[in-house]
Parts: C-alpha cells; sequence; structure tokens
C-alpha cells in the first residue's frame, strides 16, 4: 500500500490548465466517487483550490494507481494525457506525504506560511470522508497532516510576519499605538489599497472609519463597508483631528497633506499623536510633515522594506518548520508500514490457534478422562509450543516493516503459510468507517 499525489499548481502549470482541471465542490461527490471506482485506487482526497489542484489516494499498485489518476483527469477535462503530463507533479510514499504536510504548513502556497491553506485541506478531507472515499491511511494521513500545519506555525511562527503592504501599515501601527482597539482612522482616496488596508486595521481593532475621496459617491460606497462616515474632500482636514491614523492613497500628481495643514490639526491637540500612510506614488504627505513632534509618516518605501524583513523571517521560519515536517513524514510512514503487516500477523497468530485448538481436542479425545490440572499441563504446553514457533517470524516481520523489504517478507509470510489477510482487512476497515 503507498500513498501517491498527482497535482500542478501555480508553479507548473499556467492559469488556463490550472482551470480546466479545477474541481469545484459541489461537484466533488461525483467526481470522488467516479475516481474511487478506477482501478488500484483503495481510497481518494482531492484538493481544489485557485492555486492548485492535487489528488491524494493510496494505492496497492503505484504504477496503476498513477494511470488510473491520469486517465480520470483526462477524461474528465477533456485534456489529453500526454498534454496533462507536461503539466503535473507525482510524488509516491514518504515524498507524497511530505508534500502534503509541506502544503499544510504554508510552505508550498504562493506567499510562505499562509493559512487559508489549512482550512482548505481540512475542507477537502472532510468532503471526502462524508463521501466515503476515505480509508485508515488517508484518515490517519491527514489528520496528521492538520496537525502538522498547526505545529509549524505554533512552534515557527512563520504565520505571523506581515507580508503585504496592506498588512505592515497594520504592523507598523501597532508600534506606534501599541493598541488598535478604539482607534480612529480617516482614508483619503478610496481605491482598493485603501481598502485592504482599513479592512486590515478595522479587523485588529479600529473602531472609527472617515472617509474622504474627490468622487464622494465613492467614499460613501466605501464608508458603508465599515459603517463609516463619507466627508467632503475640501473638509478632510476637519476630520483629521479626530482621527489616530490617516491612510492616504491618491491619484494626485501633487501632495494632498502639506505640512502647513498637518500644524493646524496638531496645534489644535496638544500632545496627540498622529500616524500616517501613504501608499500613493507620487506621494500624497510632504515629506516635510514628518518633522512635526507627535507625528509619524510611513511611505510604500517604508511599509516595503518591513514586507522585505518579513518575508526573510518567514524564509528562516520555512527552514525551521522543514524539520517537523520531515520528522512527521517520518513517523507516519513508520506507522503505514507497520499497518501493511498487521493483518498478517494477526492471521498468522489466528492460524496457530485454529491448530493449537484443533490438536488440543484431538489429544484430549484420545487420553480419556483427564483432571483439570492435567488438562492445564496440556494446553500450557500446547500455547508454549505455538508461541515459541511464532515468535521469531512476528519479531522478524514487525522489525521488517519499517524497511523496503516489508511488504517483500509479508508478501512470503503470506504465501508460505497459506495466509488469507482479506478479512482481517475488510474488518480493519470497517472499524475505521465506524470510528469516523
Amino acid at each position: 500500500m503507498s500513498v501517491l499525489t498527482i497535482g500542478l499548481n501555480h508553479k507548473t502549470a499556467p492559469v488556463e490548465i490550472r482551470e480546466k482541471l479545477s474541481f469545484a465542490e459541489h461537484s466533488m461527490h461525483e467526481n470522488l466517487t467516479q475516481l474511487q471506482s478506477n482501478l488500484g485506487i483503495e481510497g481518494s482526497v482531492i484538493l481544489s483550490t485557485c492555486n492548485r489542484t492535487e489528488i491524494y489516494t493510496v494505492s496497492k499498485d503505484e504504477e496503476q494507481g498513477l494511470d488510473s489518476i491520469v486517465e480520470f483527469l483526462s477524461v474528465r477535462s477533456g485534456v489529453s494525457k500526454e498534454h496533462i503530463l507536461n503539466f503535473i507533479y507525482i510524488q509516491t510514499g514518504q515524498k507524497a506525504v511530505e508534500h502534503l504536510f509541506k502544503v499544510t504548513s504554508g510552505l508550498d502556497s504562493m506567499l510562505i506560511g499562509e493559512t487559508q491553506i489549512l482550512g482548505q485541506v481540512r475542507s477537502a478531507y472532510e468532503i471526502a470522508l462524508k463521501v466515503g472515499s476515505t480509508n485508515s491511511v488517508l484518515n490517519t494521513l491527514f489528520q496528521q497532516a492538520i496537525n502538522t500545519g498547526k505545529a509549524a506555525r505554533a512552534q515557527t511562527g512563520i504565520d505571523q510576519h506581515a507580508v503585504s503592504i496592506s498588512y505592515a501599515a497594520v504592523e507598523l501601527a501597532k508600534q506606534v499605538f501599541k493598541d488598535l482597539t478604539g482607534r480612529k482612522v480617516l482614508v483619503i482616496g478610496a481605491g482598493k489599497m485603501s481598502e485592504l488596508t482599513t479592512k486590515h486595521l478595522v479587523s485588529n481593532g479600529v473602531s472609527g472609519v472617515i472617509v474622504s475621496n474627490r468622487s464622494f459617491d465613492r467614499a460613501v460606497e466605501l464608508a458603508r463597508q465599515f459603517n463609516g462616515i463619507a466627508v467632503k474632500f475640501d473638509e478632510l482636514f476637519q476630520h483629521m483631528e479626530k482621527a489616530d491614523i490617516v491612510i492616504s492613497c491618491t491619484a494626485a500628481t501633487h501632495y494632498v497633506v502639506r505640512y502647513h495643514q498637518v500644524m493646524q490639526v496638531m496645534d489644535k491637540q496638544p500632545g496627540k499623536k498622529l500616524m500616517f500612510i501613504d501608499i500613493a506614488v507620487p506621494r500624497d504627505i510632504q515629506p516635510d510633515v514628518r518633522e512635526i513632534e507627535n507625528v509619524t509618516v510611513y511611505d510604500i518605501d517604508a511599509l516595503q522594506n518591513v514586507v522585505d524583513n518579513n518575508i526573510n523571517e518567514r524564509k528562516q521560519a520555512a527552514i525551521m518548520a522543514e524539520t517537523i515536517i520531515i520528522e512527521n513524514a517520518k513517523s507516519f510512514i513508520e506507522w503505514e508500514k507497520n499497518q501493511y503487516v498487521i493483518p498478517t500477523i494477526t492471521e498468522l497468530k489466528h492460524r496457530g490457534e485454529e491448530i493449537k485448538q484443533k490438536e488440543l481436542r484431538r489429544a484430549y479425545n484420545r487420553l480419556g478422562e483427564m483432571t483439570d490440572h492435567q488438562r492445564k499441563v496440556v494446553s500450557s504446553m500446547a500455547n508454549s509450543i505455538v508461541n515459541q514457533l511464532l515468535h521469531d517470524p512476528v519479531t522478524c516481520l514487525k522489525s521488517y516493516a519499517s524497511t523496503e523489504k516489508g511488504a517483500i517478507y509479508t508478501e512470503a509470510l503470506q504465501n508460505l503459510f497459506k495466509l488469507n489477510t482479506a478479512n482481517n482487512v475488510k474488518e480493519d476497515k470497517d472499524n475505521d468507517i465506524k470510528a469516523n
């Protein structure tokens, strides 16, 4: 039994290919059921996001399983198998496990350490579980993958460093004010960047939003999103007196906020702290404004420096996360290999018990009437013979389980003792379905 992964992402395929091979959530039941009916597929989970499509399966025959997945993708998408092979990556065994753990940890994302992918993996697994396309191996794999993603973030802080301009603005605002709860923001310009930055500030505690824009209708529209107020552009300095943070991002070719205007605002409120976030190019805030006491100004270069530093921090955290991923992947592979030999060991012990009971009945019939003590002695001897006979094969098979020869020795033992492990596998699968 082997874990297989076939996938494509933003690094291996252009959007026109990714969209053809993507899966809508409402069609997952049908697609998982269809995939599961293919030869070589023992279990399957489909992960489909805007940046990736990945199919995780368990198969007894790697080659057959991989062929079935590519064929399934080709039939479903209308893209030829030959063309699909130009864009996909294939991982098997421990590499497939490590890949999934990297995905949940955010190491394989367009933005290192992003958190959304963890929820997307969890959702994909839960859908497959509901459909019934998973098995005990995939259940354990995805549960460990989700836990690994959580551990990587908790132990390395890989998701704690702002790596977008809008998030960087929030980080700098926290440095100025420590706590953003109850703070007010004045937004000058109602473009997308202003909207994103305001959104992040509000989610971090800012409670009052004032929007000023040359197009008043657009100001009203943006203010409505945050339960704020819109003000006319020529009134913005009156309202700046109420603000703690000013975001400015207009298309003006001249300074929108000048030194003397800010001085007038600050003179009316001695001791007031005021922070400017100037995202515009050309700049909206006159550089001299930063010389005013209790006024802080961050322009786009300052924000970009924060982003660049934090990207480096995430890269360092990613190195630490790799160690966690490799250790957890090795642990899973050891567990998986042990699962492969367990049905054989169980069936071998069952066969030994059958033979023991059969021969004990025959011995008791031949010996005639016996005392309880005599029966116990005979039974104990039979137990000892069977246990000693099976001890070495069982012990050796367990030790071989974590090696490349594990499958070979397991199959050899099954053939030598004519063991039928199908019933044990079915019981394990039934029990796993009941447990979930």
